[in-house]
């Protein structure tokens, strides 16, 4: 199970001298298996919401538990990926994999780490650059590498924080479209958390959507949509479409126009 709730959290930062409230008085649940997209315009929340749900940062007030249990500092069982895809630049592709495995598996040998680290590159199409170092490699490469390094770990829980941000629009959609695949299709769901201000990406990804405010969470919209849905059939389709200018108002009703529609 990986079911993540938040009761009453709030977070207070001091920079400049001065007093800033990031998030306040938060309260919902994440069931485990879903796939939450939190969307939002920059400087709304989201990524203090994902450091508090990685243990990086304590709330300031309220509790987070996972699975009834307060959170306290990371854990083996939340792996993030972050938008610069943070590889170790001296470790090869499956080094890295392999890093990750042994933080979270350490019962396994050296032959099965390696093992493991391959089968996970080839599920991410980078079996063939498994001995290239990130230098050698395209953002697009490295942040596979990045994925298959979380998923190998085996963690009930995935924190994304923009993890395609950074990437061209086809490399982006690449990457959706195989995160969408690998967690739809795995023989266990994870509890994926995923930050995104990309109202498309969200819609094409997400069974849930929250979307956030400054400090706090407006809207609580679950997606009951199939996948893939770049397939989807004429009555479907419009659905989404209908969920596509829903959140398009909700980012002009928050007051601005920063829309990102790359997906």
């Amino acid at each position: 199970m990986a079911t993540i709730q938040l009761d009453r959290v709030s977070f207070t930062y001091k920079a400049h001298g001065q007093c800033f409230q990031a998030l306040r008085d938060l309260n919902f649940t994440i069931q485990d298996g879903e796939f939450v997209c939190v969307l939002g315009r920059s400087g709304c929340g989201k990524s203090t919401l994902l450091r508090l749900l990685s243990g990086l940062q304590a709330p300031s007030t309220g509790v987070i538990r996972v699975d009834g249990t307060p959170l306290e500092g990371p854990a083996t069982s939340r792996a993030m990926v972050f938008q610069n895809y943070a590889l170790f630049p001296w470790m090869t592709a499956r080094e890295n994999v392999r890093f990750g495995i042994r933080q979270a598996r350490g019962n396994l040998s050296r032959r099965e780490t390696r093992e493991l680290a391959g089968a996970y590159l080839e599920k991410v199409g980078m079996a063939e650059a498994a001995d290239r170092y990130p230098c050698q490699m395209s953002g697009g490469m490295c942040q596979r590498v990045a994925i298959a390094r979380a998923l190998a770990m085996d963690a009930e829980i995935l924190l994304l924080d923009e993890p395609f941000g950074a990437l061209d629009a086809r490399s982006r959609q690449e990457l959706q479209r195989l995160l969408e695949r690998l967690w739809s299709q795995g023989e266990k769901r994870k509890t994926v958390v995923f930050v995104t201000h990309d109202l498309q990406e969200a819609a094409q990804l997400a069974s849930r959507i929250l979307y956030m405010t400054p400090g706090r969470v407006s809207r609580d919209l679950p997606v009951d949509l199939p996948y893939p849905r770049d397939a989807l059939e004429d009555a479907e389709a419009r659905q989404l479409q209908a969920l596509r200018e829903e959140l398009l108002q909700l980012f002009y009703e928050s007051g601005g126009m920063e829309v990102s529609h790359a997906g």
